[in-house]
């Protein structure tokens, strides 16, 4: 299959054992239908986060820098 966007041909990846499209090129991802939900709900946290700190590790008080990129680039390290 080929990307919609920039007609690379697409590479087949499986993250969290859902098999997914992506362009090597323009680093577009494609989901079949039903697919985000088996993601996400696979990679949620099976460990509570400590008390005081948040889901990145940070202390309550500790300044946090804006991490470029969504929360798909958490999901998909290409």
């Amino acid at each position: 299959m080929q990307c919609p966007i920039d007609g690379t041909q697409l590479v087949l990846a499986e993250r969290a054992g859902v098999e997914i499209d992506y362009c090597p090129q323009c680093r577009g991802v494609w989901l079949d239908r039903g697919e985000l939900d088996k993601i996400i709900d696979r990679s949620a946290p099976a460990v509570a986060t400590p008390q005081g700190y948040d889901d990145h590790g940070h202390h309550d008080g500790q300044k946090r820098r804006k991490k470029r990129g969504g929360f798909l680039e958490e999901l998909f390290d290409f």
